[in-house]
């Protein structure tokens, strides 16, 4: 039986992730659980799942935990940085599912990796701050980084078996988001609420307002980089808005190699727990005969910029990427309160990003100072546009 931790299980993947689980519960157990501020559902995970530990945001939220659960409930509850650390790095546990949202996933990640841990990677913002770092790790400790995005799990899929010299690029695929017709006129009159609801995919807020910005294209494309060993140019981008082929490989011979099925993220979440097996999908498949025509694009970086720099602070490197990473969160954050347009979010992290200093080759320290002035500096801007 595999033993696994989950740092993130109140949002979308670390649900999905105790879904499958369940469906699966001769082959894994659960013995650590991290979230944030969700009690009332960390408390149905813990009384369903009985893990040793259990972590959240603080020590209040940590109280207000304790005092809801049943009295001879045997998890330790813990708080903080620390309690992420321990939930992290809890012997028992064979791999790490890294599903936290945002740059908070990046310390506890690592200190998954330097206790040996196997990860099975959803925050792609550790990659996206911290790309080399976390390589250099994984590679040391000789543990491997399952992807546990449907665009990377297609593409580490497609790659199976093959020789890394005979790749020419990588083709990740993009639904489009909600927004993939509209005008530039169109884009700065729609609210939080219109950005909320993709078309394919049921995600967490962040990730959503990402993909209709079209972000999250660009931080999977910086992800990719490390995960698969390619120069950016080596990436490309096709919106895809039936969300059914979810990444190509396209070698030097010129065959193509897609991976298909239908928009569950439970899918990509299964391979890369029971990699190098694949287990039974207690769900709904793929029917050809019923299944809409496929069809293709290119994105368009007039009316979704983001995509291009994410692209460009990719290819410097350095601090940039881990700057482009928190303006954007600021961003989001400051669109989802209606502080600022959506049209603002790109302007916001672009502004942010030509104010910064990079950093070549950072150390962790470093990473999480520029990742902490970038915040800073995105309130100030958006300070700025709204006087």
């Amino acid at each position: 039986m595999k033993k696994i931790s989950i740092l993130g299980s109140t949002g979308s993947i670390g649900v999905n992730t105790l879904n499958v689980v369940l469906q699966n519960e001769m082959q894994f157990s659960v013995v650590a659980l991290a979230a944030g501020r969700n009690i009332d559902l960390l408390k149905a995970q813990i009384e369903q799942f009985n893990p040793m530990i259990a972590s959240v945001i603080d020590e209040e939220h940590a109280l207000r935990l304790k005092e809801r659960l049943p009295f001879d409930c045997k998890t330790e509850i813990l708080w903080g940085p620390s309690g992420y650390r321990e939930v992290a790095r809890v012997p028992e546990a064979e791999m790490v599912i890294s599903a936290m949202v945002g740059s908070a996933g990046l310390v506890p990640t690592l200190e998954a990796l330097d206790a040996g841990k196997h990860i099975g990677l959803a925050n792609k913002e550790t990659l996206v701050t911290a790309g080399r770092l976390v390589v250099e790790k994984a590679r040391e400790k000789k543990v491997r980084i399952l992807p546990v995005d449907s665009e990377h799990s297609a593409v580490f899929q497609c790659l199976s078996g093959q020789r890394e010299q005979d790749v020419r690029k990588i083709i990740l695929t993009a639904s489009g988001g909600p927004f993939r017709t509209l005008s530039r006129a169109q884009l700065e009159q729609v609210t939080p609420a219109d950005a909320l609801k993709h078309p394919n995919w049921e995600m967490g807020r962040k990730i959503t307002i990402d993909s209709a910005s079209m972000m999250n294209k660009g931080l999977e494309i910086i992800e990719a980089k490390w995960l698969f060993g390619l120069d950016i140019d080596r990436i490309d981008v096709l919106v895809h808005p039936q969300s059914i082929i979810h990444s190509m490989v396209e070698f030097v011979d010129g065959s193509i190699m897609a991976q298909l099925g239908i928009p569950d993220m439970r899918i990509p979440i299964a391979y890369a727990l029971s990699f190098p097996s694949r287990m039974p999908n207690h769900g709904v498949f793929l029917d050809f005969l019923r299944s809409t025509p496929l069809e293709f694009f290119q994105p368009d970086p007039d009316r979704f910029p983001c995509l291009k720099l994410a692209m460009d602070a990719g290819r410097a490197g350095g601090t940039l990427p881990v700057v482009l990473n928190g303006a954007n969160e600021v961003a989001v954050e400051a669109f989802l309160t209606e502080k600022i347009t959506f049209t603002q979010i790109p302007a916001v992290i672009a502004e942010a990003l030509s104010r910064h200093r990079s950093f070549s080759s950072p150390v962790l320290e470093e990473i999480l100072e520029a990742d902490g002035w970038s915040r800073r500096e995105a309130n100030k801007i958006i300070k700025e546009i709204n006087h």
